[in-house]
């Protein structure tokens, strides 16, 4: 391939998609085009004789794998890319275990426990309360995270997290006993396997020739062992992202993984991207000067050709109702100013509870607005009842699926009823579903709770045989006629327009199986494939409606990975940001690396404001302003407030918004009377 094939590559871009001589770490900065070198890696490969089915890129959302697959196709003849593997490290774990269950001593129809799945059978082991379930629920997550299993966890366990080791071990013998397994086992079983069968490891490392890994440093224990071992001796790797960017800490992800790289891996080749094309100068001149604070592994300056842009504009306002009310009085003044769309805006914070003051704000002034990080649709109760229906038919050993759907619509089974089942079933060993077919089932249920077992089972089973020939959205719409659960809707809600909102929400899952049924080369898909698609979805990517003409809201968190044309950045105050638990030596440089992801969202425009009180607990305290301001670069911003000047130009600005803000203010008023 000659550098006239590449000609959106600089010269770091195409050096890191040429490297095949050994590992490679690419250290590419916020808008430095990192998803274009991988991609246009994934058609070197080919173009170097790599075949499709013997690459492998991996990342960590659905979203951003069909996107890398999408701009990958751009680029690759589809028989090129037969076989190619991009996917999130959830997705390939799946494939390898199914591929892999029988070693693993799982049946080949296993079932995926969501969170509420493990929540629920944790209630039988650390009993009913919510805050111990999520205590307990998070400690096992990070313990599989981090590769460390129930025997290990009881060793090391002290004080309160005895208990919780000692449920560990039973909640993995359940899942077992279920034939199922929860999304972290979706990561360390395959590290299991790698580790402890080398026939296994060959295959693998063998089935997959070249690894490329996104977001690399959002990694955590399990995923770097995974990419480790599926490396090998090889290390035929490209790996890319950047330490300062890592926020992910709390959930088991480790900066640390780009470090140990080069311990890993002694020839290990680092290439920077430290060209930015998203953002002006001023941005990322802050953004350089707040991050050199940080120890880092590898220095990196981002640089722009954009030229320096706007100042960088710090707003003090009285309390968290000025702050929203300033931010977007201004906000509204700029887009009359300028013509932008509302989804060129962004208002980023800390903590979901701060969109409470902007949502009211933007209400107030008739500003159309999304709040990312709802509740997705599907995680909606009716979506969910209808997935667990399908789980079951898939699987009939999943006893979470069984209860779930057991009474719902209601069949008049009481709890005594199912506690009886679930002693019989348990003094057999067997599934919930098994034991209802009414085997032996004499003196603890009468005839008429026998006979709704029976029928329910064999009405499954009828279902279940019409699956395997039936496409998936016929095979749901005679489920949902069969139990009359349109019916149970209408009747269980709380209103009539909370009965047409669940039933709308029916009728959009029906769609999206309707589009879903198909794989990319038209052959149909299984219903066992299509309840594998429902439990990876990547919920965040649904209800994309109309978003050019909505101001997003959303958390520093969410933002990662997004830009916008202005972004307006709140709560810029010791407690908030920095986080009042993030104090500790430890931790604060994860704060800061919040900050430079927020920075760097911003494309043209950037404010960051702050409240001289805000109210916690119920009563109003003064705040101090964040420690982070402080090691902005003085000289690109404009802070008042703190002594600086305004410029000329900047003044001017901030006429015109106010004077603008008062004629939408007033046009308003006119318009409404």
């Amino acid at each position: 391939m000659s550098s006239s094939a590449l000609p959106q590559l600089n010269r770091q871009q195409e050096a890191a998609v040429r490297y095949l001589d050994g590992p490679l770490l690419v250290l590419a900065g916020a808008g430095s085009g990192k998803t274009g070198v991988i991609t246009r890696k994934i058609a070197y490969l080919i173009k170097r004789g790599y075949a499709g089915d013997r690459i492998a890129a991996v990342t960590f959302t659905n979203k951003a794998a069909r996107e890398m697959k999408q701009r990958a196709g751009k680029l690759i003849r589809s028989e090129d890319a037969r076989g190619l593997t991009v996917s999130t490290f959830h997705s390939l774990g799946l494939q390898m275990i199914r591929a892999e269950h029988a070693a693993l001593g799982y049946k080949a129809r296993f079932s995926i426990f969501d969170a509420e799945d493990a929540d629920k059978l944790l209630a039988d082991l650390v009993g009913r309360d919510g805050d111990a379930r999520k205590t307990a629920r998070f400690a096992i997550s990070a313990w599989k995270s981090a590769l460390i299993d129930p025997e290990a966890a009881a060793t090391m366990a002290q004080g309160s997290e005895i208990p919780i080791a000692k449920a560990y071990a039973e909640y993995q013998r359940r899942l077992k006993a279920y034939n199922a397994v929860d999304f972290d086992d979706l990561l360390s079983l395959p590290v299991t396997l790698l580790r402890g069968d080398p026939a296994a490891r060959e295959r693998w490392q063998n089935r997959f020739r070249y690894l490329l890994v996104d977001e690399y440093q959002d990694t955590n224990a399990a995923q770097y062992e995974l990419m480790r071992l599926l490396a090998g001796g090889r290390a035929a790797f490209t790996v890319v992202g950047d330490d300062d960017q890592s926020i992910y800490a709390w959930r088991g992800a480790r900066p640390g993984n780009i470090a140990d790289l080069s311990r890993d891996f002694p020839h290990l080749k680092v290439i920077k991207l430290e060209q930015n094309y998203r953002s002006v100068g001023h941005v990322l001149s802050a953004a350089n000067q707040l991050i050199q604070a940080n120890q880092r592994a590898y220095e990196k300056t981002l640089w722009s050709a954009m030229g320096p842009g706007d100042r960088i504009r710090i707003l003090a306002c009285p309390d968290e109702a000025g702050e929203a009310e300033r931010v977007v009085s201004e906000l509204s003044a700029h887009r009359l100013r300028t013509g932008n769309q509302l989804g060129n805006y962004a208002v980023l914070y800390r903590g979901n509870f701060q969109s409470r003051a902007f949502e009211k704000a933007m209400r107030e002034h008739n500003i159309a607005y999304r709040v990312s990080g709802g509740r997705s649709f599907f995680e909606r109760s009716e979506i969910r009842d209808l997935a667990a229906y399908l789980r079951l038919l898939t699987n009939t050993d999943d006893d979470a699926a069984f209860l779930r759907v057991i009474n719902l619509p209601r069949r008049e089974l009481g709890p005594a009823t199912l506690e009886t089942l679930a002693r019989y079933a348990g003094q057999r060993h067997r599934s919930l579903f098994d034991a209802a077919r009414g085997i032996g089932l004499t003196g603890g249920i009468n005839d008429r709770a026998g006979r709704r077992l029976e029928e329910f089972v064999d009405w499954a089973t009828t279902l279940a045989a019409m699956g395997e020939s039936t496409p998936v959205r016929e095979l749901v719409v005679t489920l949902i006629r069969d139990i009359g659960y349109r019916d149970w809707l209408r009747d269980t809600a709380a209103n009539t327009r909370a009965a047409r909102k669940r039933l709308e929400n029916v009728d959009e899952f029906l769609s999206w199986l309707g589009h879903v049924e198909e794989n990319s080369d038209g052959t149909p898909r299984t219903l066992d494939e299509v309840v594998r698609r429902l439990s990876l979805m990547d919920f965040a990517s649904q209800s994309e409606k109309d978003i050019d003409n909505q101001v997003h809201l959303l958390t520093l968190h969410a933002a990662k990975g997004l830009e916008f044309d202005h972004v307006y950045l709140a709560g810029l105050e010791e407690g908030l940001l920095p986080h009042h638990a993030c104090m500790d030596d430890d931790k604060i440089e994860e704060e800061r690396r919040l900050l430079y992801v927020g920075i760097t969202r911003a494309r043209k425009t950037l404010a960051l404001s702050y409240a001289r009180q805000r109210r916690r607990g119920g009563e109003m305290t003064d705040s101090t302003p964040s420690r982070f301001l402080e090691e902005l670069p003085r000289e690109e911003i404009d802070w008042p407030q703190a002594g600086g000047r305004r410029d000329a130009k900047a003044e001017a600005e901030h006429g015109r918004d106010q004077v603008a803000a008062l004629k939408a203010m007033l046009s308003g008023e006119s318009g409404s009377a």
